[in-house]
């Protein structure tokens, strides 16, 4: 419970100047990108989590290199509090960004724009090839941030703003409690304008070119590997699906590579090793695939919002009409 909810005089917004009242919608901007960037986040590592638990069916034990579950938090300072709390959840604090990448499977990038480039001279030396580097740091683009660390295995969303619409995002809520909000996750979904805030649909197919590069980590044959990922990721959907088997998506090799790659490309073979920021900055087979099929969005839409544990029912979709940002 806050003390300070009903106290007026010492809200945020009681010192704030009349004439610049006008920026207060800000607060919920900032609040709402917060949220969304978690939530995004929390979906990546959980698709993560079960892709990794899936290869074992078709390659076996987890090497080393796939077997923690480690997440780290590159940053040069943390508020004073944080660190007390984040150890009674069970979570180890270390002060040793170099060693803890050098262990991570997925590094976050939560820090200042000035504090990245001597984050980068610190952590880069330390990454392997297979590292997801997740960027929070919004105004550091990804061209910028690869000659950072001379990495490509790199994630890092990008928003816009919509139409203004703050209230859904739960202003008195805390960040854990909103992620627990259907109306809120259902607000957050990449498909979704809700919340004028809108994620570009290019980190949505960074995230299965990092699918990808694990499976070619793992010298996995193309064909399981479309098996996998269509079980995987196409396996929520509507009930009349099962009544029609066919109009449910399956993954091509030519959706992620040219047809000419594609064609050359025996079945044993893994896919090749992709550069995750070109994907997000370029054109790929699978920008038009996933552009031009609303089937395939509507199960991606479906597998979101049932990461979280919310069920959608056919009079109840969540995929916007419009077009979503590239």
């Amino acid at each position: 419970m806050d003390m300070l909810q009903d106290l007026e005089s010492l809200q945020f917004e009681y010192g704030v100047p009349e004439e610049d009242r006008i920026w207060l919608y800000l607060q919920g901007r900032s609040r709402g990108l917060m949220i969304e960037a978690c939530a995004h986040a929390t979906f990546f590592c959980k698709l993560l989590y079960n892709l990794r638990k899936a290869t074992q069916a078709f390659t076996g034990p987890v090497p080393l290199m796939f077997r923690s579950n480690s997440l780290v938090l590159c940053s040069f300072c943390l508020p004073f509090s944080l660190p007390g709390e984040l150890q009674k959840l069970g979570i180890k604090c270390f002060y040793h960004n170099a060693d803890l990448v050098s262990w991570a499977d997925v590094i976050f990038l939560c820090c200042l724009p000035s504090q990245l480039p001597n984050i980068c001279v610190e952590i880069h030396t330390s990454l392997e090839k297979t590292s997801i580097v997740y960027s929070f740091v919004a105004a550091v683009p990804l061209p910028r941030l690869k000659l950072l660390l001379n990495h490509t295995n790199i994630l890092r969303p990008q928003y816009q703003y919509g139409e203004d619409s703050v209230s859904i995002w739960g202003a008195n809520k805390k960040v854990i409690a909103a992620l627990q909000d259907p109306t809120i996750l259902q607000a957050t979904c990449p498909y979704s304008p809700a919340g004028g805030i809108i994620l570009k649909i290019k980190w949505l197919e960074g995230v299965f070119y990092a699918a990808l590069n694990i499976c070619t980590a793992r010298n996995m044959a193309h064909s399981q590997v479309l098996q996998l990922l269509s079980e995987l990721f196409l396996s929520v959907h509507f009930e009349d699906c099962g009544k029609d088997t066919a109009s449910c998506p399956k993954f091509q090799i030519t959706d992620f590579v040219s047809k000419a790659y594609g064609k050359n490309l025996s079945q044993e073979r893994p896919f090749p090793w992709f550069d995750l920021t070109a994907v997000q900055l370029k054109e790929t087979p699978f920008s038009q695939h996933l552009s031009s099929s609303p089937v395939l969005q509507d199960h991606l839409t479906h597998l979101y919002c049932a990461s979280f544990g919310i069920s959608l029912t056919k009079e109840q979709p969540v995929v916007s009409t419009g077009s979503p940002s590239q």
